[in-house]
């Protein structure tokens, strides 16, 4: 079994990371840069180590930080999400310096990271593709003859991309020109290869993603699907485990497609295989995500499988300990990426410090939090700040305990996405659990809240009154 695992990550991940490595009797140990200092992994795990000056170079060194793992007496290494964890340089070195990466083999994170080369394996397995490139283009020319030949609209994505970055769709000829040149130029600067491809736009769809992990001894399971089609500008907002859209044959239908994916390349460790639904009830493929999600949070809560330990089972040798039949689900789970931005203004970032924090609890409230009162979000790095998971046996239940928690988490100092959630809790169609990836370009006016004081604020002001009205 490991022993002890360097994380390579930051955040509200690292603190997920160092708390399974307690429960399992594993040392931890932290990196972080002069911003992250203060940061609360850093005081969670059992060792930390500063990587550099810079806020984002040191978490990006693959060398370094894999000699670091060995020189902290490190048998292993998780890269959490973002950064370098699909990036499969780190995996090579790790396995050159004798270090257990915990996610798939570099072969698989360099195949399923080319979306071409995705899939391509997708085809060959008999899973369902959204028509599209069969190679990454080579010129703009060949962009428009493929897009006449598919129908508009279409979309422009970089081929080694994700996490909604690179992606460009385009309703006719006019838009896929100068879009190309853009997302050439983003894939080159943001995933360092200017290699695009195209696709068909699956217009409104309904966006699902299932959870698989995989051992080394070629079994394979699925931990049910995860509703994100509430999200802006391909960024996720709220997930939802299981969806409230789907039937149960639907829901069999789409797991047995995720497993049939993952042994088809040999998958091993956590990853997600996300699907697009359109309106004639099709799935299709679009990618693969070969390392743990922000939103694994809710299919923890829905199935009880501690994921990221799970993950360290298997990067240590052993089986799996579930087969399919063992794993049931049971209620709702609703995750909230509560992000420090202000949705009145364009959800613009909102960093600074956190002069009171209040995290929300009872029955079915989870709360991962990078954040402390006293804590100053730097602006380095991605704006969440912390992730809100509830859960319920009934959909109804779900909502209304998100609406609850939502009330009773209260942030003093920046701006966040807090009360945008509260409204799209009290749509009707979320209510009724109906939407698909344009909810919230739809809803406009659904930033048009009112900020109502936080209770405590109120009770303080009330007392204050009273206070200086009696002379005290």
């Amino acid at each position: 079994m490991i022993k002890k695992i360097l994380i390579a990550n930051r955040g509200e991940i690292a603190v997920r990371i160092v708390r399974a490595c307690s429960e399992m009797r594993i040392k931890s140990v932290a990196i972080y840069s002069d911003a992250d200092r203060h940061a609360l992994h850093v005081k969670k795990a059992d060792e930390a180590y500063n990587i550099g000056s810079d806020p984002v170079i040191g978490y990006l060194n693959a060398h370094n930080i894999v000699n670091l793992a060995v020189a902290a007496g490190c048998d292993a290494l998780h890269p959490g999400y973002g950064f370098l964890s699909e990036n499969p340089v780190l995996a090579e070195i790790c396995a050159k310096r004798g270090i257990i990466f915990i996610g798939p083999s570099a072969k698989v994170i360099q195949q399923m990271g080319d979306k071409i080369e995705a899939r391509k394996a997708m085809i060959e397995a008999g899973i369902p593709v959204i028509p599209g490139s069969e190679h990454n283009l080579e010129s703009v020319d060949e962009a428009r003859e493929l897009a006449n030949k598919i129908g508009y609209p279409v979309m422009l994505k970089a081929t080694n991309g994700g996490g909604g970055r690179g992606i460009r769709r385009c309703n006719s000829e006019a838009e896929l020109i100068p879009n190309y040149d853009r997302v050439v130029s983003e894939a080159s600067k943001a995933f360092g290869k200017p290699e695009v491809f195209l696709e068909k736009c699956v217009v409104n769809p309904k966006h699902i993603e299932v959870q698989v992990i995989g051992d080394s001894f070629g079994h394979a399971v699925h931990l049910f699907e995860r509703d994100c089609s509430i999200q802006r500008r391909n960024q996720k907002l709220i997930e939802i485990a299981p969806s409230p859209q789907l039937t149960e044959a639907q829901r069999r239908y789409i797991g047995d497609l995720a497993v049939g994916a993952a042994k088809a390349v040999g998958y091993e460790n956590a990853g997600t295989v996300e699907f697009l639904l359109d309106g004639e009830n099709q799935f299709y493929f679009m990618e693969m995500n070969t390392r743990l999600q922000v939103e694994h949070t809710i299919t923890e809560n829905i199935t009880g499988i501690d994921i990221v330990q799970e993950q360290i089972r298997v990067a240590s040798g052993l089986p799996l300990q579930y087969k399919q039949e063992d794993i049931h689900y049971r209620g709702f789970a609703m995750e909230f990426r509560i992000n420090a931005e202000d949705p009145k203004n364009g959800f613009l970032p909102s960093f600074g410090r956190i002069t009171r924090y209040y995290a929300p609890g009872g029955p079915g409230v989870r709360t991962d939090a990078a954040m402390y009162s006293g804590y100053v979000i730097p602006p380095y790095y991605d704006s969440m700040c912390a992730k809100l998971t509830v859960w319920n046996l009934t959909w109804e239940g779900v909502v209304e305990r998100g609406r609850r928690a939502l009330d009773d988490m209260v942030v003093y100092g920046v701006k966040t996405t807090i009360p945008y959630y509260q409204e799209i809790l009290r749509h009707p169609d979320f209510r009724r659990g109906q939407f698909d990836t344009s909810f919230v370009e739809t809803h406009p006016e659904l930033t048009n809240y009112v900020v109502r004081p936080p209770k405590d604020m109120l009770a303080a002001a009330i007392s204050a009154a009273i206070a200086a009205h009696l002379g005290l």
